[in-house]
């Protein structure tokens, strides 16, 4: 089963840069585009806006790739 994810939730990812971590502000059950790039997401397999702890940069990814992080 995928895990789901819901707004506020607090994840990490892994990019070009290490581990990143923030919230997930937005959640897409649709195709849809952002910067330039179409997204393909659906109910079942949807795509997660993530606004980064450190900066304002938002992030783009499926279930797949997020964990959620354990607050210490």
């Amino acid at each position: 089963m995928k895990q789901k994810f819901k707004i506020r939730d607090h994840v990490t990812w892994n990019s070009e840069a290490g581990h990143v971590s923030g919230t997930i502000v937005k959640i897409h059950k649709r195709d849809f585009d952002y910067k330039g790039y179409t997204h393909h997401a659906s109910k079942e397999d949807p795509q997660y806006e993530i606004k980064s702890d450190k900066t304002d940069h938002i992030a783009v990814h499926k279930a797949s790739a997020l964990s959620k992080k354990i607050e210490s």
